[in-house]
C-alpha cells in the first residue's frame, strides 16, 4: 500500500471522505506531522524510521480522535530523532488538544512527555502521581529503584542504586500478597499475604504499597 492508501484507510472505512475529498485530507495530514503531500504516492520502505513513524501519527489523526494511545513511539528510533518525534506529538496535542496514553519503558521520554504518570509491576498500577511528585517523591520501593537506574550525564556525580533481586515472576502465577514483595529490600510479613489497596495516600498522589511510610522516611533520590 501506498502511504496515501495507509492514511487514508480509516477516512473510508468510516465513510468520511472518499475520491479528492480523501486526497486532500491525506495531504493536509502529511502537511500537519512535517511531511510533503507528495509522499502520498510512495511506499513506506522508501522512508526512514523517523518519517515512517510521522507516518503512523497522520493516520491516527485521521480520525481527529479525542484519545491516542501511544505504545512505545519511540524506542525503535535514534536519540536525535526521538526528540523530533516527542517535541511533534506535543505540538499536535496543543494544537488539536487530545489526550495520549504513553506507554515507555524510557524514564526520561516519560518524563518529558507526561503530565501524570503510572508505574506498573506485573501487569497492576503500583504508583500514579503527578510528574513533579512521582520523579522527586516517589512512594513505592519499585518506582524508587527504577528512577535510581536512570543514567546520570555527570560522571562525577555519584547515586545511591537500589538494585533489585531476583527474577520478575510470572503474571500467569503471581505471587500472593503484593506481588512486588519478592524483591522488595522492605517486605514484610504483611506484604506476602495481603495484596495492597490502590489508595490515594497524598493529594493526587496513589499508590499500592503496605510500607509508604518506610518509604517517605528514605532518603530522596537525587534526579538532576
Amino acid at each position: 500500500m501506498t502511504v496515501g492508501s495507509i492514511i487514508g484507510e480509516p477516512l473510508e472505512i468510516h465513510s468520511l471522505a472518499r475520491g479528492r475529498e480523501k486526497q486532500e485530507r491525506v495531504q493536509e495530514l502529511l502537511r500537519i506531522v512535517g511531511l510533503n503531500p507528495y509522499f502520498a504516492n510512495r511506499y513506506p520502505h522508501e522512508f526512514s524510521g523517523g518519517q515512517r513513524q510521522r507516518i503512523g501519527i497522520a493516520r491516527a489523526l485521521s480520525l481527529r480522535p479525542r484519545f491516542i494511545v501511544c505504545d512505545e513511539p519511540v524506542s525503535a528510533l535514534d536519540v536525535s530523532i526521538q526528540s523530533q518525534i516527542l517535541n511533534l506529538l506535543k505540538e499536535l496535542q496543543r494544537e488539536f488538544g487530545f489526550s495520549y496514553l504513553f506507554v515507555a519503558h524510557d524514564l526520561s521520554v516519560v518524563e518529558h512527555i507526561s503530565d501524570r504518570v503510572g508505574v506498573m509491576y506485573l501487569g497492576k498500577l503500583a504508583e500514579l502521581a503527578t510528574r513533579e511528585d512521582l520523579y522527586h517523591d516517589p512512594l513505592h520501593p519499585y518506582t524508587r529503584a527504577l528512577l535510581s537506574a536512570i543514567p546520570v550525564p555527570d560522571p562525577r556525580r555519584k547515586r545511591d542504586r537500589v538494585v533489585l533481586k531476583g527474577e520478575v515472576p510470572s503474571p500467569v502465577n503471581p505471587p500472593s500478597g503484593c506481588r512486588f514483595h519478592p524483591r522488595c529490600p522492605l517486605a514484610q510479613d504483611i506484604c506476602k499475604q495481603v495484596e495492597p489497596a490502590f489508595e490515594e495516600k497524598r493529594p493526587e498522589h496513589w499508590v499500592a504499597c503496605h510500607m509508604v511510610d518506610a518509604v517517605g522516611k528514605s532518603a530522596p533520590l537525587p534526579l538532576h
